[in-house]
């Protein structure tokens, strides 16, 4: 099998939750726990740090990694979904796992996943792990796929855990409470693993007291943390923390919702130094400066075209959301172009609501089973005041928005990752 053939029978031979939903969603640990029982527990042979979370989990964990890696620490770091290729899933110190090493993992498993018929998202799961514990790093950043207490990431036993905020999303799998979507999040706390916690609304606080009282550890907040941001050409900011103070961090992710995950951030990396890790202020300057360059992170208030302004950002949810339409308007512009579009699974009407009335829409959808159809998409979003045009094909959307922007307009591309991902040059 070479590396297409692989590719093809991990997307299409195997349930893949990105492209057909529930059917892919496994709701239990079993088959990761064969899975890995078979590879001789690889999750075992390397330190790690879970991180969780409705939002910020994806940047957190890429910034956690860069300043690891600026430590001097071989990393290992897995995040899902993946915006242009599969091997964005999986890396070390930055660099994608290489098409063979996908391809022999495929190869050499074949009969054991013919056997267990894991989902794709298990399956990947235990490839990372495989791959980290062959490649010998020194720690690993693991970012939940979807919940946590279920996730096929939770058989590691992490040497710290971070959760950050918590907000509506897959709630058809979660809970439709924020109580009951905080239980599944806080299913990855282990015994005697200090857990820290970003941006927390306070009522959901006890659901992770009692937690971290049940498996006797240490719960961290962050709500002591002081950040204040500076107007300067390159953003830079000042982090206050308990134990220190940071002045002038600069930081290359530009959108403003990430000052929110600094706390936790910086205070997961206090806890590894409390458990040996040599890292230094430096590094944690170098690797908040460069998470881009470092770790390859795409997609988070991503500047793709200056004249007009082109903006593309995978945030999907209506937290998420609610902070790129807050940053929107606080950015300099005449109109405001929105290429939109979703997955059928969707809570969509709160999203809807949230979004600007001004704005001329470009109603499409990404090349996924599970994308909601573009014109159906537009038929509920006139209800909510929103016009547009249906154009299907993303970059066709994209397109027809640069042909009718003027030089000092912005045009924004989201409303789902895989939109994002479909982005020509991206």
């Amino acid at each position: 099998m070479n590396y297409p053939q692989a590719l093809d029978y991990l997307y299409n031979s195997l349930p893949m939750f990105q492209r057909i939903g529930a059917a892919a969603f496994n709701k239990n640990l079993e088959k990761t726990r064969q899975l890995c029982a078979a590879l001789n527990h690889p999750e075992a042979s390397f330190k790690s740090v879970h991180i969780a979370g409705t939002n910020g989990k994806g940047s957190s964990a890429h910034s956690i990694a860069a300043i690891l890696q600026c430590a001097g620490y071989k990393t290992g770091l897995y995040t899902s979904p993946h915006l242009k290729l599969f091997t964005e899933r999986i890396r070390i110190d930055g660099i994608e796992i290489n098409e063979e090493s996908v391809v022999n993992f495929v190869n050499r498993n074949g009969p054991l996943l013919e056997q267990l018929k894991p989902s794709f998202f298990e399956t990947t799961v235990a490839m990372a792990f495989d791959y980290f514990a062959k490649e010998q790093v020194d720690i690993a950043v693991i970012e939940v796929g979807m919940g946590g207490r279920l996730d096929s990431t939770n058989v590691i036993t992490p040497e710290v855990c971070l959760i950050t905020q918590i907000g509506f999303d897959h709630q058809q799998y979660l809970g439709e409470t924020l109580e009951e979507i905080s239980k599944e999040k806080a299913g990855i706390i282990k015994k005697g693993v200090p857990v820290v916690l970003g941006e927390l609304n306070e009522k959901l606080l006890p659901i992770f007291r009692q937690k971290a009282a049940e498996e006797n550890c240490e719960l961290i907040r962050t709500s002591d943390y002081q950040i204040k941001k500076k107007q300067t050409e390159l953003i830079k900011i000042d982090v206050r923390a308990p134990h220190k103070t940071y002045s002038d961090l600069s930081i290359d992710i530009r959108g403003e919702y990430y000052l929110q995950n600094i706390p936790g951030i910086i205070e997961t990396i206090y806890q590894l130094k409390s458990k040996g890790f040599r890292i230094n202020e430096n590094a944690i300057r170098d690797g908040l400066a460069n998470v881009v360059t470092l770790t390859g992170l795409k997609g988070r208030w991503q500047v793709i075209n200056n004249s007009p302004l082109i903006i593309c950002d995978v945030g999907h949810n209506e937290a998420g959301l609610q902070s790129i339409v807050d940053q929107i308007l606080k950015t300099k512009h005449k109109r405001l172009h929105f290429v939109l579009g979703t997955v059928n699974d969707k809570k969509l009407d709160p999203i809807l609501d949230i979004l600007p009335k001004s704005a001329t829409y470009y109603f499409t959808q990404a090349k996924i089973p599970r994308a909601l159809d573009a014109s159906e998409l537009s038929r509920r979003a006139f209800s909510f005041g929103l016009n547009g045009e249906v154009i299907p094909d993303v970059n066709e959307a994209i397109q027809r928005a640069m042909v009718k922007a003027l030089e000092n307009d912005l045009i924004f591309i989201g409303g789902s990752s895989f939109v994002v991902a479909e982005i020509d040059g991206l």
